[in-house]
């Protein structure tokens, strides 16, 4: 049964993230990771008890699914936005279309890795959804990211030529 409570805006986001196709997702990944269901609130479907170790979250939405490896409770305790964190995002699902979010979001992680060197910190979507109420701290813009890839590169480049001395 429906909260009396449950805004319009929040049934408006619940269809709209079933019609996009990004709950059922959310449902489908709860489910493989063997997770509990029960309703929440702002229209959200928790899903505690996930088993797979991936991704390394503490809480993470698909649509209006709400996933964690521990309760809500649990979570909460230590972060008491969470949930008002998590609603953020099944907005985002909902005004990306659903599934585009995840290539979205992923371009966001990498561009805030480069700039941090942290997935989160200049990424769009956890800074609208507001970083501390999702348990992150704000790194700064060091550039640490690009400075490891440099690096790598350098290994790489430098790689072939240490391997031709050696075979002299």
């Amino acid at each position: 049964m429906e909260s009396p409570t449950l805004s319009r805006a929040h049934r408006i986001r619940r269809l709209g993230n079933l019609l996009n196709l990004s709950s059922p997702l959310g449902l489908a990944i709860a489910r493989l990771g063997g997770a509990r269901f029960s309703s929440g609130p702002y229209g959200l479907s928790l899903a505690e008890g996930f088993r797979l170790r991936f991704p390394p979250a503490g809480a993470f939405a698909v649509g209006n699914v709400i996933i964690t490896r521990h309760t809500i409770g649990a979570v909460s305790r230590h972060h008491p936005d969470v949930l008002r964190h998590e609603s953020a995002h099944a907005w985002q699902y909902f005004w990306c279309g659903g599934l585009p979010f995840l290539p979205l979001y992923a371009l966001a992680a990498g561009w805030s890795w480069l700039r941090t060197g942290d997935p989160a910190s200049r990424n769009l979507f956890e800074r609208t959804a507001g970083l501390v109420r999702g348990g992150y701290h704000e790194a700064p813009v060091t550039n640490a990211g690009v400075r490891r890839l440099a690096g790598g590169l350098q290994t790489l480049i430098e790689k072939p030529s240490r391997l031709a001395e050696r075979s002299r």
